[in-house]
């Protein structure tokens, strides 16, 4: 299983059974709206950090982005499996 189907995962966990002290919850519990001000400000940082912060603060930044992406889906009941199957049905379209 990938890292990033793992994440997703624990993410679930945490939509479906709730912890205080998990920022997963928090952020779930606090809903789409800001779920999406979040992407939005990890989408910024993405920018920056390609503009001059170097590779190792890109790769941190577009983690980040990619975990409220995961959570986005998490709270709208889609799944990493989605996303691959949208990539693979473009990329076969791509090729007609």
């Amino acid at each position: 299983m990938s890292m990033l189907e793992r994440l997703y995962q624990i993410i679930c966990a945490r939509r479906d059974a709730p912890r205080a002290d998990s920022y997963t919850s928090h952020l779930l519990a606090r809903g789409e709206d800001q779920i999406l001000k979040k992407i939005g400000e990890e989408a910024i940082e993405v920018i920056v950090a390609a503009k001059g912060q170097g590779d190792q603060r890109l790769v941190e930044e577009i983690a980040d982005l990619t975990y409220h992406l995961l959570v986005l889906l998490a709270l709208r009941g889609l799944r990493p499996a989605d996303i691959e199957a949208e990539l693979a049905r473009r990329h076969l379209q791509s090729k007609q």
